[in-house]
């Protein structure tokens, strides 16, 4: 029996395209397509609207917005970037996660990556990302991923490394998500403490 395709999503809280923080992504959710079977969604959170703005509860996002984080909760692997801003992730970033149910997250593989201008923010996956997902009970990769603007030129990643860190970051959740969602699937037993 062949596995079904993972259910990737990848969430960018990028306030503009084009961006390189968006570009990172692809080249991750490329990477992801030539290890294993994937089926990807990408959510750029500055296309989703005013509305998705001011909604302070669930109850107040359109069709559009819900799908979005339907799509989250029901993913078998997520990808959360974000470009830094002032040393953490930006407030469309949050404000999303804020909106993902409070056990939507639990035991869900996360790869986190991020963006800066230099290397000051190169803590922000530790000290800011990896909180927020701790809260929401994920299971976040080992290794995340953070590119400065000197890896880029525009949004091209000039930088050999980044491809040996994105290797080493897939190579970390690819194991975990499959193992999960065929748990999640009834193709498996649970191993350890996991409970899906």
């Amino acid at each position: 029996m062949t596995a079904a395709p993972l259910r990737v999503v990848a969430v960018v809280g990028t306030l503009s395209a084009p961006s390189r923080t968006t570009a990172l992504v692809e080249l991750i959710l490329a990477t992801l397509a030539a290890r294993t079977a994937v089926d990807t969604r990408l959510i750029e959170l500055h296309t989703l609207g005013a509305a998705f703005t001011v909604a302070t509860d669930r109850d107040q996002v359109d069709d559009e917005v819900a799908d979005a984080l339907r799509a989250v909760e029901e993913a078998d692997l997520v990808i959360a970037a974000t470009p830094v801003f002032r040393g953490s992730y930006t407030g469309l970033f949050k404000h999303f996660f804020d909106l993902v149910d409070q056990y939507g997250l639990a035991a869900k593989p996360v790869l986190l990556a991020a963006t800066g201008g230099s290397d000051r923010h190169a803590l922000v996956i530790e000290h800011a990302m990896r909180p927020l997902f701790g809260f929401l009970q994920a299971w976040t990769a080992p290794a995340g991923i953070y590119l400065d603007s000197g890896a880029f030129d525009g949004t091209t990643i000039l930088d050999p490394e980044v491809y040996e860190r994105i290797e080493m970051a897939v190579n970390d959740v690819v194991p975990v998500a499959g193992a999960l969602a065929a748990v999640r699937a009834g193709n498996a037993a649970p191993v350890g403490p996991v409970h899906v």
